[in-house]
C-alpha cells in the first residue's frame, strides 16, 4: 500500500512546518502599522450628572 509510505509525507510535513514556525512569524512581526498610536492625554473631562425628569 503505497499510501503507507512515511517517507514523502514526512519530509513535505516537516517543511511546511518549518515554514509556518520560521518563515511566516519573520514576515507577520515584521508588519508596520501606516498611523503611528498617539498617547492620551492625563487630563479627564469633566461630567456632569444628567438630570432625568422622573415623573
Amino acid at each position: 500500500m503505497p499510501q503507507l509510505n512515511p517517507a514523502p509525507w514526512f519530509t513535505i510535513l516537516f517543511f511546511s512546518w518549518l515554514i509556518f514556525l520560521i518563515v511566516l512569524p519573520r514576515k507577520v512581526l515584521s508588519h508596520t502599522f501606516p498611523n503611528e498610536t498617539t498617547s492620551r492625554s492625563a487630563h479627564t473631562p469633566k461630567t456632569e450628572p444628567w438630570a432625568w425628569p422622573w415623573y
